[in-house]
């Protein structure tokens, strides 16, 4: 029988484009399932306000009745405005080891993306750099943190055949630490008293919460110039502070000021919720919830989520202050374990954070590229 592909539109469509991946990945001990109510209400402009700047589409491929593949199609008007080009994304893209599935599913895609007047197309990539992006190509046996991808080997196999070729690869690494070094913290020291820096920490997510707009400030700033962002409104701020702020612990947000009590840095980790979402298996109810709140306060590894650090103070020993302060909670709890998130290959200076540290580099993921 003969693929089909529908586009998504009805709730029936949606819940199917969220539940196949399910089916893809079942029994798959290092995929780690999202909330499945949260995957759906990102795919909906009542819910996501990214499409003010974003035209998206979605559709689902069915093999004898049963749905074997999802694709997405996203074109990010605000990134083609900054870069001067006409390129669309493909985001979400799960397909069974069949391509005649990803064929189909690729082609739909494609042609409408030139239909309107795309010239190439690139991905995974989500509406903005906060949202799924790349496809795992090494490290299947490894466990991503949740704020990763992961997808199985043949994946890839199925990008080139289909005439997709590299764009960019973001890699990750697993740390290993044993108590905080106190050359480390003779370190910290001297960089903050050079600089006039100070350090503030939280307990409680309500004392966070004056400061989330600044964060993403500062990330605005810090990314600005890198592949496939754009600047995050006061309104796309909220959403993603409406969406995972609750989810953070606070212990594990660090905060840098100037004497002049600017916020000039920040990071923050967040205890693996990776274990904790696979037992909730898409749904925070009823017992979902249990789970993750359990990981929150009961970590074994720490995710790096983000870093953020204003231009001027780059370069300057700002990044070594905040891993010495992760790292003083991380001791507290007894974890002794930390992933990153992506960190792009030809990112030197990010990289080299790590290059005190027993680690691996164990997962990378790519963006591909291709023209239509």
């Amino acid at each position: 029988m003969t693929i089909e592909v529908r586009e998504v539109n009805s709730e029936k469509e949606f819940k199917n484009f969220v539940n196949v991946q399910f089916e893809i990945y079942k029994d798959n001990k290092f995929w780690v399932p999202p909330i499945k109510k949260d995957e759906i209400k990102a795919l909906k402009p009542e819910f996501n306000p990214a499409f003010r700047f974003c035209k998206a589409k979605f559709w689902n491929a069915y093999k004898n009745g049963k749905c074997v593949g999802r694709i997405g199609a996203i074109i990010n008007e605000k990134y083609n405005e900054k870069i001067g080009e006409k390129i669309g994304r493909f985001t979400r893209a799960e397909f069974i080891d069949n391509i005649e599935v990803s064929k189909a599913l690729f082609n739909t895609a494609e042609e409408w993306l030139k239909l309107e007047g795309m010239t190439s197309v690139q991905g995974p990539l989500g509406f903005t750099n906060l949202d799924h992006q790349g496809m795992l190509v090494e490290g299947f046996d490894h466990l991503p943190s949740a704020a990763s991808e992961y997808h199985l080997p043949y994946y890839q196999n199925h990008l080139v055949e289909l005439g997709f070729e590299k764009e960019v690869d973001w890699i990750e690494f697993r740390l290993f630490l044993e108590g905080v070094p106190e050359k480390a913290k003779r370190v910290a020291e001297v960089i903050k008293t050079r600089n006039g820096l100070r350090v503030q920490s939280f307990t409680k997510t309500s004392e966070l919460q004056p400061y989330a707009f600044q964060l993403f400030d500062i990330l605005n700033e810090a990314f600005k110039d890198l592949f496939s962002v754009v600047h995050l409104d006061k309104e796309m701020i909220n959403y993603y502070v409406n969406r995972y702020l609750m989810m953070l612990n606070p212990q594990f947000v660090k905060l840098i000021f100037d004497s002049d009590n600017n916020i000039v840095a920040f990071i923050v980790g967040l205890p693996s919720l990776s274990e904790g979402l696979q037992k909730a298996n898409g749904k925070l109810f009823p017992f979902g919830w249990y789970h993750l709140q359990k990981a929150l306060k009961h970590p074994k590894v720490v995710d790096l989520m983000l870093t953020g650090i204003l231009p001027d103070y780059q370069g300057k020993g700002v990044a070594a202050i905040l891993i010495n302060e992760l790292q003083t909670v991380m001791e507290k709890y007894g974890v002794t374990e930390v992933e990153t998130t992506g960190i792009f290959e030809t990112n030197q200076k990010a990289i080299q954070n790590w290059k005190n540290y027993e680690h691996i580099q164990h997962k990378r993921k790519r963006c591909w590229k291709k023209s239509l």
